[in-house]
């Protein structure tokens, strides 16, 4: 299949708290810069006819506002960590004016917590207006939502098997820690890359800066953008000053086509 141009956006770049942070008087978290402000971190895929969002956070209805987002075809998990999925609920709304239950792409682990988290979603007596979600197996190869490639690259967050995706010639990493040399292939080759960069400091499930740098660096993808910040990395205009020319913080709201 040829595919189409696509079109990435940022709904949010945020670690598990957002920026700011709650009860926080730091620069960051007091800066009046809107690139310094992060919701959870999620993308919003596009093409010609198909549109998918990769994880559904608790910023996820206002994300959808906020993109004046009116059509979604499928929802992919990266894992099942509250910050990834408990936007999931808000689907509803493109149940009701889609008419039509929503594709939901997980891996078996990742099905089995959305259906604890979401128990009424899957009840034997379901009420009217509960979200109505068609739960599919992540397959483990190239896949299609659409005219929209999806390949899975397992990763490790901490020693929780997680995915990455790649689209075409743009690959998404949040929440990890660790890639195999095997995995790492599936990056060579990609026009854009996207990694999690929590902080400088070591983290027990995230790459830091300098990790996401040193990875970026080692496959030689072009165009970098790091996601999944925390308000501990420190200013937005400060650390992109301090990367390699073609490597930069994503921020809410950044778009890029290929």
């Amino acid at each position: 299949m040829i595919i189409p141009p696509l079109t990435f956006t940022f709904l949010g770049t945020g670690t598990s708290a957002g920026v700011p942070m709650i009860g926080c008087n730091c620069e960051v978290c007091q800066s009046d810069n809107n690139k310094d402000r992060r919701l959870r971190s999620s993308l919003l895929v596009q093409s010609n006819t198909t549109t998918i969002v990769v994880d559904t956070t608790p910023d996820f209805r206002y994300q959808m506002l906020r993109q004046k987002n009116t059509k979604l075809d499928a929802v992919i998990y990266t894992h099942s960590h509250k910050d990834h999925i408990a936007g999931l609920d808000d689907v509803r709304a493109y149940n009701y004016f889609q008419q039509q239950a929503m594709p939901i792409y997980a891996t078996p682990f990742t099905q089995g917590i959305i259906k604890q988290e979401f128990a009424y979603c899957f009840s034997n007596s379901k009420y009217p207006g509960i979200p109505e979600l068609q739960l599919i197996n992540m397959p483990n190869n190239l896949f299609y939502i659409g005219n929209i490639p999806v390949t899975p690259i397992n990763l490790l967050h901490h020693k929780m098997p997680v995915l990455g995706f790649r689209f075409g010639k743009f690959v998404y990493i949040t929440d990890a820690n660790y890639i195999s040399e095997a995995e790492k292939e599936k990056i060579l080759g990609a026009d854009v890359l996207v990694l999690n960069a929590l902080r400088k400091e070591q983290h027990i499930s995230h790459f830091t800066l300098q990790q996401a740098v040193d990875l970026a660096i080692e496959v030689a993808v072009p165009e970098v953008y790091f996601t999944h910040i925390s308000h501990q990395l420190g200013l937005h205009n400060a650390i992109n000053s301090q990367l390699p020319h073609h490597i930069q913080l994503a921020h809410d709201g950044l778009s890029v086509s290929i």
